[in-house]
């Protein structure tokens, strides 16, 4: 377990597209969507513990989540706990982290993750971000992880590897990066999977610090700037009022717009670990190991006569759920929404975008 690897926790997102179960109050990464006993971010958060110190965790969050970060992971100490007071997308989360890292350990390699994605396979997961880990400590390089995909999909970002300038990480192949490509449509995504040179954009990154601050130097100098200037504040009192003024500056931007396509020190590392975002109710059943025609229930009482290839889902215990005649539906149940849609993302967005529209919004 080395002493100056650090991990970087993003968990400020709305999870939107899990309505009405994540709500604004209470998004995805702080929910048990799939039953194991265990939230998302709790899960991340022991993932990592595994192979680094407890101390070198970072989770970057909103302010208005502290209590249930605090809550999930009562491990972490309030140095461990960034609070973003505005919404400003992932580079900014990540530089805010990193430049208080910096003030610790000028020498650190770090992995930078989303709060929220599922890992079937954690052991070759975690062998991966060590062996990501090692290489990034002794190279000039900005390591993202790519998962080969199994199935055309249009709910994932994509990254096109240069299959013609490849190089060695421990003993695994990584390529150079040619493009990074945003949510493809359905034709567009079986072009990229049949070419071989494509991969699922994890959203996982690996790199040593002094690499990237120099990128966010070069790319993203007004972030540079405003979050170098907090060298003598953070991990003191004066750090939150500081951070306010920061981020009322700051601009809105991802790493992968604002870092990495601009970037020559891309890196795509190709993994295999059974990875999934799980964006949507689409993909949670996509993950649902029944038959053919089978439904996803997570409910403590149905009465089901004559419906397949549905979700049902119902938080608490006291609602006996009755469908009878559907097929490929929702029906997500919870203490003040009832939920129920054909299982097509057109109609789902739709309702969505609808909400606020209708005065609708308090059930965000």
């Amino acid at each position: 377990m080395a002493e100056n690897h650090y991990c970087i926790i993003m968990a400020g997102g709305l999870g939107s597209r899990f309505w009405p179960v994540s709500r604004n109050s209470k998004p995805k990464q702080f929910l048990d969507i799939l039953g194991t006993g265990k939230t998302f971010i709790r899960q991340t958060y022991e993932r990592f513990e595994k192979i680094m110190p407890r101390e070198n965790i970072l989770v970057v969050t909103s302010a208005s989540y502290k209590d249930m970060v605090a809550e999930q992971i009562p491990e972490l100490t309030s140095d461990q706990i960034l609070l973003e007071p505005y919404r400003r997308n992932t580079a900014p989360c990540m530089a805010y982290a990193s430049y208080k890292i910096l003030t610790k350990d000028p020498d650190a390699t770090v992995v930078v993750t989303p709060s929220d994605h599922l890992i079937q396979n954690e052991e070759v997961f975690l062998e991966t971000i060590e062996n990501a880990l090692r290489y990034a400590q002794k190279n000039d390089v900005l390591i993202t992880l790519g998962v080969e995909p199994n199935r055309p999909e249009t709910e994932y970002g994509y990254i096109q590897a240069n299959k013609h300038n490849f190089f060695n990480i421990n003993g695994n192949v990584a390529y150079t990066v040619k493009t990074f490509t945003e949510k493809p449509n359905a034709q567009l995504a079986e072009v990229f999977v049949n070419s071989g040179e494509f991969l699922w954009n994890s959203g996982i990154f690996i790199w040593n610090l002094k690499t990237i601050l120099k990128e966010i130097e070069t790319h993203q100098p007004e972030i540079a700037t405003i979050f170098g200037e907090g060298a003598g504040k953070y991990y003191t009192p004066q750090e939150p009022h500081f951070i306010n003024k920061v981020y009322e500056e700051c601009k809105s931007i991802s790493i992968d717009y604002g870092i990495m396509e601009n970037t020559d020190k891309a890196v795509v590392y190709p993994v295999s670990f059974g990875w999934s975002d799980l964006g949507t109710w689409e993909s949670l059943y996509s993950q649902f190991e029944g038959k053919s025609g089978d439904n996803l229930v997570q409910a403590k009482e149905t009465l089901l006569r004559g419906v397949s290839n549905s979700i049902i889902v119902s938080e608490g215990e006291k609602k006996l759920i009755v469908a009878a005649g559907l097929d490929n539906f929702m029906i997500i149940n919870t203490n003040d929404v009832l939920l129920i849609c054909p299982r097509d993302e057109s109609v789902y967005k739709s309702i969505m975008t609808d909400l606020p529209l209708i005065d609708l919004s308090k059930y965000q």
